[in-house]
C-alpha cells in the first residue's frame, strides 16, 4: 500500500487537491465558492492529466519510432477544459459584480434575505 502510494504520487495529490477545493466550495461566500471551484478543477485537470502518463511512453508520431505510445486525447481533453473553466470563471465573477452592486453583499444569506423582500 505504501509502496503503491509512493509510486502514484500524484494520484494521492489530485484527491487532496479535490477535497480542498470541494471544502471551499461549501462557504457561504460566493467569492470562496468560485475560488474553490478552480481548486476542484485543477484537482481534476492532474488527475486526469497523471491517468493520461505513461511510462517509457513516446508521441504518436510515425517518426518517433516504436514502442509504447501516450495517448494525446487526455491532454486535448484537459485544454478544452482550462479554456472552458477560464470562462465560466469570468462570467461567474461577473454576476458576483452585479450582484454586489446591486444588494451590497456577496453572502449568500444575506443574498437571499435581499433578494425575497
Amino acid at each position: 500500500m505504501i509502496e503503491t502510494l509512493t509510486t502514484r504520487y500524484t494520484y494521492v495529490v489530485a484527491v487532496i487537491v479535490i477535497a480542498i477545493g470541494l471544502y471551499v466550495l461549501f462557504d457561504r461566500n460566493l467569492i470562496k465558492k468560485i475560488v474553490g471551484l478552480n481548486i476542484f478543477q485543477t484537482g481534476v485537470f492532474l488527475f486526469f492529466v497523471t491517468a493520461g502518463y505513461r511510462t517509457g511512453g513516446t508521441p504518436p508520431i510515425a517518426s518517433a519510432g516504436g514502442g509504447p505510445y501516450v495517448s494525446p486525447l487526455p491532454h486535448v481533453l484537459i485544454l478544452t477544459a482550462i479554456v472552458v473553466g477560464v470562462s465560466v470563471t469570468a462570467v461567474s465573477l461577473g454576476m458576483v459584480f452585479l450582484l454586489y452592486e446591486t444588494y451590497g453583499t456577496v453572502q449568500e444569506d444575506e443574498l437571499r434575505e435581499a433578494i425575497h423582500e
